[in-house]
């Protein structure tokens, strides 16, 4: 099911994973470290895919929608798992 965030949002999202997220995120998906980098906003394309992320403008960066959240999720999981790590 798509979603839909801003793309600020998706950008702090990606700039706070851990170092090494990207790969790991990669690594479990079978993709590519820069297509999972284009998901986030990236865009060298002779590198990796297009992942179904539409931007249109707006405030906040815009408005993105994801045809399929599954690299937000594992991001967003990512995060929970480190702010319960860091409160231990």
């Amino acid at each position: 099911m798509p979603k839909t965030i801003t793309f600020n949002e998706l950008r702090r999202i990606k700039a706070s994973l851990p170092e090494g997220s990207t790969h790991l995120i990669a690594e479990k998906l079978n993709l590519s470290v820069q297509t999972v980098r284009n998901y986030f906003g990236g865009s060298n394309y002779d590198f990796g895919i297009h992942m179904g992320v539409h931007i249109e403008p707006g405030p906040d960066g815009g408005i993105v929608v994801l045809d399929d959240p599954t690299i937000l999720d594992m991001a967003i999981e990512i995060l929970n798992k480190d702010k319960i790590k860091k409160e231990d």
